[in-house]
């Protein structure tokens, strides 16, 4: 009794925070933020980049790979990116608490719990075609979209392996390793995917066979960086009996982690599908798609941030000192509000011809010039609840953070831009205006709930978790 009060003692002292330690709290999210943003943007591209090469074969193989990214995106990789988002919680508590060998163990298990969901994924994306058919798209498309789909069926496997080595390695604050294995697996892709393209004639099967050989690339340099590496030793572990007695805990946060992700995700995505019904589709979808892509791009600044939130706050909660976590969220909050107020005012200082980057049609600049000031409340909007979610992945309140983005844009967001878009005639700014609705809620939420938060009470639920589950403890690693 005596040692399990001890092992879930927490530092309830208050503790002056000096402009010293919370100058070395802004040093070290820094230093966790910043390669992060380059691993993000890398991971980001390598789905992406194949676009461009497809665009020179023809309309109807980058209408349909666009097509069939856009719903593996929203039936599979969104799904695994949220789930192994539970690890956040699971491995950042238990490497703050000195659990070290659980984090191998989490890992393992997370894996093996998003294989066996990469299993239903993989049957759906075979139907692809006929599913495309069935919600009323061109019969040539949806044959390419689906054949698209079928080859991007081997690049599950290895991007859950990836999601759960990086939420493995981003819990002990290593992201150099992360970084140089996302700059690398890029920078091999490219030509890769050119040969298969243009010069195998692979055309969209080349494309989506580039993309699973890079996932493959990254995590075999993560495998071996973890194998090999001196900074792992600690939190390598052996596959064991163990790893299955994570699987239930796995899924009590991932299934919560992958609501909170997909629910917002799935959001954007069903804005940019009512843009086509809207009087001129073509001038509505284009500028709402750039709308969309700047705002993606951008949002891997500040999920960065939320990441390293994440990291610091599970850490500090894991360690019994909710003191520090507060500290770690107010480092996090000012950097990043900070970022997207100056990301904000450079978008709309360059809002006239900020559309060159994407078209020439003098139509559809005009209008992003017009949208832009709402799209600047967006990227405000999307910075701060990227944090707070981060805070929510490091707290392990998951499930309050699905019902916030549920409630956020499913009876907020998604009803005001139907209002907006169709019911007062505001077409594409009324949608986005809905959207910014629905993130502006899920903000303030956010805000309340982080701000009404009982730090010592998480810690205490944190150091419960780790310490009093299934697994043994190891009490030579507790201080």
């Amino acid at each position: 009794m005596a040692m399990e009060e001890a092992l879930l003692d927490v530092n309830n002292k208050v503790v002056l925070v000096t402009r010293k330690m919370f100058g070395e709290e802004l040093k070290e999210v820094s230093r966790i933020a910043m390669p992060m943003i380059v691993v993000t943007v890398s991971q980001y591209l390598l789905r992406v980049s194949p676009m461009i090469m497809l665009g020179h074969l023809g309309e109807l193989q980058l209408s349909s790979a666009s097509i069939a990214t856009s719903l593996s995106n929203v039936t599979g990789f969104s799904l695994l990116f949220g789930m192994a988002s539970a690890l956040e919680t699971l491995c950042g508590q238990a490497y703050g608490a000195g659990q070290y060998r659980k984090l191998g163990t989490f890992t393992y298990g997370a894996i093996i719990c998003l294989f066996i969901v990469c299993i239903p994924v993989s049957v759906l994306w075979i139907f692809t075609d006929k599913l495309l058919i069935l919600m009323g798209q061109d019969p040539a498309i949806a044959t390419e979209a689906g054949k698209y789909a079928i080859w991007l069926i081997p690049t599950l496997f290895p991007y859950a392996i990836l999601q759960s080595l990086v939420r493995y390695l981003q819990a002990q604050s290593l992201i150099l390793p992360m970084l140089l294995s996302a700059v690398v697996s890029l920078c091999l892709q490219v030509p890769i995917c050119w040969v298969f393209i243009f010069k195998l004639g692979l055309g969209n099967a080349g494309a989506a066979m580039s993309i699973g050989l890079s996932y493959w690339l990254n995590v075999i340099l993560l495998m071996l960086y973890v194998k090999y590496s001196s900074t792992c030793a600690k939190t390598r572990a052996s596959f064991s009996r163990d790893v299955f007695l994570t699987i239930g805990d796995f899924f009590r946060f991932a299934i919560p982690s992958a609501v909170m992700v997909c629910l917002e995700w799935w959001s954007f995505e069903l804005i940019i599908l009512l843009s086509g019904l809207l009087p001129n589709p073509a001038l509505e979808t284009s500028v709402l798609s750039i709308c969309f892509t700047t705002t993606s791009v951008h949002y891997h600044i500040p999920y960065s941030f939320g990441a390293a939130a994440s990291t610091r706050v599970s850490n500090e909660l894991g360690a019994g000192r909710p003191q520090a976590a507060k500290v770690a969220l107010g480092a996090v909050l000012i950097l990043s509000v900070a970022e997207v107020i100056l990301a904000s005012i450079s978008i709309f200082a360059v809002r006239h011809v900020w559309g060159y980057a994407f078209t020439f049609e003098k139509e559809v600049i005009t209008y992003v010039a017009e949208i832009t000031p709402i799209l600047c409340i967006s990227i405000i909007m999307d910075g701060t609840q990227a944090v707070l979610s981060g805070v929510a992945r490091g707290s392990g309140w998951q499930h309050i953070g699905a019902y916030v983005n549920l409630g956020a844009y499913y009876l907020v967001g998604i009803p005001v831009a139907l209002l907006l878009g169709f019911v007062l005639h505001l077409k594409g700014k009324g949608l986005w205006i809905g959207l910014v609705a629905g993130a502006t809620v899920q903000s303030i939420s956010l805000s309340l709930i982080t701000g009404f938060t009982n730090w010592e009470k998480q810690a205490i639920e944190a150091r419960q978790r780790i310490f009093s589950g299934k697994l043994a403890v190891e009490n030579q690693f507790i201080e």
